[in-house]
């Protein structure tokens, strides 16, 4: 947790902000998965820090929603329809 913890730091992942008087703050946890070769050794141990969406009440901060990240594809499938598309003021 720690080395994930300092990889997200190390990029700039985050920024520590306030939080405005009318948002609601959602907790978070970490999520841990061993990863295994197909021989059933451990290949690697993975971290995730996931937000805990069932907080929300519904009609306020509800319809809101944040991905911390894209997917890779998800972005180059994006600026190819655009580019194929020639929706230049989107991808400038």
């Amino acid at each position: 947790m720690a080395e994930e913890i300092a990889a997200l730091e190390r990029i700039g992942t985050w920024d520590i902000v306030s939080l405005p008087s009318s948002a609601t703050l959602i907790t978070c946890k970490w999520v841990y998965k061993i990863k295994t070769r197909s021989d059933g050794s451990i290949d690697c141990y993975k971290a995730r820090l996931v937000g805990r969406g069932f907080q929300q009440e519904y009609g306020h901060d509800y319809e809101e929603t944040f991905a911390l990240a894209a997917h890779r594809i998800t972005v180059h499938t994006l600026v190819v329809v655009a580019s194929v598309r020639r929706w230049a003021n989107l991808i400038a």
